[in-house]
């Protein structure tokens, strides 16, 4: 309903007096007929009040197609005769002439100040675009052996996607993205805060987990009211296909693989919500063939005709169906165009990035399929669970060819280093794991046993095991495990990032042996 003013009209500098949409002077105007006396009248009304007190005596009400749009109020005549009945006849007629020429002001200014809106409105939408687009890469990296592709494209209210590519040291790229949680100039000036913010972080710090702690600590302060920020950020090895990864609340990424599709989990509220948070850093290894999408929600959350999301399962089903690398983002567009029919206007933004490892070339000696990650699992810091690990390794690795007497040497290392990771680099803390992971390359098998224990002592430090130094209580345990499983397997590495201390253990793969052959351990 339009809003009531009522004009006195006793001196020239008068104010309108306003009608509250509850005052019960209100509904009398809406239903009277004609002009109606204020003196007379008794209700229990504001409006009502000011009026009298401002000397109006007679109050004809302007309808337009049975809505009220206004008051004409008069004072005492001149003459200070009384209204007359023709008088209020009179006011009657130019009341029903006033009130559509009022109405139809009142619509023109309505349209104007709608028109205003509109423009203010399309130039800060331009403004978004401008400053989302600006911090946009301007372009990807090449990297060798590898694919990257990327999509952004925004909706008519812009949102607050943005994905970024940060080169770090020693060859390492940062990969981000993220969705910030409202539109328009906000939102891109948050989106803007926060790539920068990272991008410092990033250079100075090494883990992703610890790069997402300060960004929140930087974006809590200062983070507008009821807006915050999903942000995955990744920090990818080239040579190695390694990807450590920490997660602020942000749509899980997908790894197509050899065989099929999996998500990558970590945990982590999103960012400028509360200071003090934590983020769960994982890692993965991206096999020769596999394609890693990062993704915004513009994908899963847009309807069809019928109202019915796109969705989580229909994207990862997609994942493990199509090629990767660009394609893949190719592929998710037509999909995606289909699901919401070819006249629907785009929702939200869409941004995809997608890294492709390129197929290994060649096979292995026994003409197995290579080059890929074939198991990843965890196992409680709990006493004699080395037998699990070992268990499931041998279970991973037997099709592979090893002879069995290699493979019972890899058993026994890989149970020492788990049991070496769960006691010293965990000290038996159920709650922190330690990760095993198992890899076929083109001529070798690498498992990965990882415990929270940081850093070992530097080669140099590291004690020669001494057999009567041992009997003697004068050397510690775990350099002679260390010294078993070096001499179990044909490589051993150890490496520490962050608080992840890794043992790799290496089997050369041998061609397949006829039967009794390679029953011993020499």
């Amino acid at each position: 309903m339009p809003e009531h003013h009522a004009q006195p009209v006793p001196g020239d500098e008068a104010t309108p007096v306003d009608i509250a949409p509850n005052d019960p002077l209100l509904a009398y105007l809406q239903s009277a007929s004609g002009a109606v006396d204020v003196e007379a009248l008794k209700l229990d009304s504001p409006a009502l009040a000011e009026l009298k007190a401002a000397g109006v005596k007679l109050a004809v009400p302007l309808v337009s197609q049975g809505e009220l749009i206004g008051v004409l109020n008069l004072g005492p005549r001149r003459s200070e005769q009384e209204y007359s009945s023709d008088d209020r006849k009179l006011l009657d007629n130019l009341a029903a002439q006033a009130a559509p020429a009022l109405r139809v002001g009142q619509l023109v200014r309505q349209q104007e100040a709608e028109a205003r809106t509109r423009q203010r409105f399309e130039q800060e939408l331009e403004v978004a675009r401008l400053i989302q687009q600006n911090f946009l890469p301007k372009q990807l990296p090449e990297l060798s052996g590898w694919q990257v592709a990327a999509c952004y494209q925004p909706a008519r209210e812009v949102g607050g996607d943005f994905y970024d590519v940060i080169p770090l040291a020693g060859g390492q790229v940062g990969f981000v993205i993220g969705d910030v949680t409202d539109k328009g100039v906000p939102a891109a000036l948050v989106m803007a805060a926060t790539r920068s913010v990272l991008r410092a972080s990033a250079q100075r710090l090494i883990e992703p987990g610890a790069v997402l702690e300060r960004v929140n600590e930087h974006l809590c302060p200062d983070m507008p009211a009821k807006m915050f920020v999903t942000c995955l950020y990744g920090v990818l090895d080239p040579t190695t296909g390694h990807f450590r990864f920490a997660n602020a609340g942000h749509d899980l990424p997908y790894v197509k693989t050899a065989l099929g599709s999996v998500e990558l989990r970590a945990r982590g509220m999103p960012l400028g919500l509360m200071t003090g948070m934590k983020y769960e850093e994982r890692e993965t290894l991206l096999a020769p063939g596999d394609s890693l999408l990062l993704h915004s929600d513009g994908i899963v959350e847009a309807h069809d005709p019928q109202g019915q999301m796109f969705g989580f399962p229909r994207l990862k089903e997609a994942v493990a169906l199509y090629p990767g690398g660009g394609e893949l983002i190719d592929l998710v567009l037509a999909d995606l165009h289909a699901h919401t029919g070819p006249d629907a206007e785009q929702e939200d933004d869409i941004t995809m990035v997608v890294l492709q490892r390129e197929p290994a070339q060649g096979d292995s000696p026994n003409g197995k399929v290579v080059g890929k990650l074939l198991v990843e699992f965890e196992v409680p810091s709990v006493q004699g669970n080395e037998r699990l690990a070992l268990e499931r390794v041998a279970a991973t690795v037997a099709s592979l060819g090893l002879a069995p007497a290699r493979l019972r040497r890899l058993e026994t290392a890989v149970a020492e280093a788990t049991m070496n990771a769960m006691e010293h680099g965990n000290s038996y803390r159920a709650d922190r794991p330690v990760t095993v992971r198992v890899h076929a390359e083109p001529d070798q098998v690498r498992v990965e046993v990882a415990d929270l224990g940081g850093a070992r002592p530097a080669p140099g430090e590291t004690e020669v095991p001494d057999l009567e130094a041992k009997l003697a209580g004068l050397q510690r345990p775990r350099g002679w495990g260390l010294f078993l499983i070096k001499n179990m397997v044909d490589e051993a590495r150890e490496t520490s990032v962050g608080e992840r201390h890794i043992v790799e253990l290496v089997m050369h793969l041998e061609p397949v042996l006829e039967e009794g052959d390679g029953d011993d351990d020499t």
